[in-house]
């Protein structure tokens, strides 16, 4: 039996996000909804954001949770596309939408088993194309372990990897984290 694949316009896509229990990611005129996350990634990025959010405070830029969108041009076709990052700061001006973002600096994804390919990969080179992002970072949820991706003044990109006894420099906010911040209440077996 044969089925007709939906495709949704942006403002069909927006209307519905509005109304649904679940969340739903945008790619090339098709959604796909958002599995759960598990304790350990919550409790990761509710440490992130919090302290994002009070390292902020007072300033022009304003820190998210996993509910809002970020808005991308995708690097395949130049198509738009929505991902709902776990964390992402905007310090942009123009960034007025009211239910999503386009001027990102800095995004924050907590890793799962579901997620981890399409966020290495996918989203990574989507990402990278937005024009005032300056650090992509993914976090390991079972292990303390952390990849940033940063651009450079000219432009590219760089890799880090960070182990447990480092520390994570967000340049792009001004704000260094101990691994004891990011993965406090989170059990990690060696």
């Amino acid at each position: 039996m044969q089925y007709p694949v939906k495709f949704f316009t942006v403002e069909e896509y927006i209307e519905l996000e509005k109304s649904s229990q679940i969340r739903h990611e945008y790619l090339r005129g098709q959604i796909f909804a958002l599995s759960e996350d598990s304790k350990e990634h919550n409790i990761i990025a509710d440490n992130i954001y919090s302290r994002l959010r009070s390292h902020l405070r007072g300033s022009s830029c304003n820190t998210f949770m996993s509910e809002m969108k970020v808005k991308i041009k995708s690097a395949i076709e130049n198509k738009p596309t929505f991902y709902y990052p776990d964390v992402i700061v905007s310090c942009d001006p123009q960034d007025q939408d009211r239910y999503f973002l386009n001027y990102p600096c800095l995004i924050i994804e907590v890793l799962s088993p579901n997620t981890e390919i399409t966020k290495r990969r996918e989203k990574l080179v989507n990402y990278l194309t937005l024009e005032k992002l300056r650090e992509y970072v993914l976090i390991c949820p079972d292990e303390i372990k952390i990849e940033i991706y940063r651009q450079d003044a000219q432009g590219n990109w760089t890799i880090q990897i960070l182990g447990k006894d480092a520390q994570l420099n967000l340049y792009s906010v001004g704000l260094t984290l101990k691994m004891a911040d990011i993965y406090e209440d989170v059990l990690i077996v060696d």
